[in-house]
């Protein structure tokens, strides 16, 4: 069981669309399954799971996945939300769901819900366990996950093998975790095609909310900002004036939700037993080679 400096269990928690985007875009197209369609996705994301769990040897974890880029209650309230992004061709909607089967085969929990995204199944989840005294590792790159990181918790950016608590969070981004969606709204997400409020900046945002401390208390002393100490503020107020409702809309986009449904019990992230049966048909199917079966067949529990 991985544990922190003062003995509080850890669970794992992955962002899988992450690492199966990042697979296909840099592993070769040289796999396919034995229907001829590409499977490079899939050998990339196997890989990138076997080495975690590995790695880690984690008792409890789970790996959340976008269900799609559009079905998601932010698409209701913004339609713009990720608008920028192409939506993944059929051969990568197949390999989604080759590599959640894979998830499931290694007796792993799988999260996944049309409304909310993998990052609300993963907040929704750190919140829900915390109270219980655990502490999560949340396995991703992604800025928007600082903003869940208690005390006790960190983030892992496996590729480059960084890892950071809600320090961390502030070394990078000049904010606090408590501050990371207004930051977010402020300066915009230009990923997930937020824009923020005009003219403000990253420098800028952290530099507002150190004075203020939210986005609601700025708004609300919007006066105060032509007086402050900061490049162009007449210009910042003038602009913050202009755009307040479309900030607290950001701010609806950038924050994670709390109220999805992740995993309310440890217990439902504890691996599960698994026989071999279901795994070595998927191992035929994408005609693994006999080193990654026998890697995939030494993590069965």
């Amino acid at each position: 069981m991985s544990t922190s400096a003062n003995g509080r269990p850890a669970v794992h928690l992955v962002d899988g669309s992450l690492y199966v985007f990042r697979a296909w875009h840099s592993m070769p197209d040289e796999f396919f399954d034995a229907d001829g369609h590409p499977v490079n996705a899939v050998h990339g994301y196997t890989r990138f799971l076997c080495e975690l769990l590995e790695r880690a040897q984690p008792e409890h974890i789970a790996v959340a996945f976008d269900a799609s880029l559009t079905s998601s209650f932010r698409n209701a309230i913004y339609p713009p939300y990720k608008a920028n992004r192409e939506l993944p061709p059929p051969d990568l909607e197949r390999q989604f769901m080759q590599c959640r089967a894979i998830t499931e085969a290694l007796g792993v929990h799988l999260m996944i819900d049309h409304s909310f995204e993998a990052d609300d199944l993963i907040g929704s989840t750190v919140w829900n366990l915390r109270a219980a005294g655990w502490r999560s590792v949340i396995v991703s790159a992604d800025k928007d996950f600082g903003q869940l990181l208690g005390e006790h918790d960190e983030q892992w950016d496996y590729a480059r093998g960084l890892r950071w608590g809600p320090a961390g969070v502030h070394e990078k981004l000049g904010v606090h975790p408590h501050q990371v969606a207004d930051y977010l709204a402020l300066c915009g997400d230009a990923v997930d095609n937020i824009p923020g409020v005009p003219g403000i900046g990253a420098k800028t945002a952290a530099a507002l909310l150190s004075h203020f401390g939210s986005l609601d208390t700025l708004l609300d002393r919007i006066d105060e900002v032509a007086f402050l100490r900061l490049r162009g503020a007449a210009t910042c107020a003038a602009k913050l004036r202009e755009h307040a409702e479309q900030a607290r809309l950001y701010r609806r986009l950038t924050r994670i939700a709390l109220d999805a449904p992740g995993a309310t019990t440890i217990d439902t992230l504890l691996r599960r037993q698994q026989g071999p049966d279901q795994l070595d048909n998927l191992c035929e199917h994408l005609r693994f080679g006999a080193f990654t079966r026998s890697r995939l067949r030494a993590l069965l529990r």
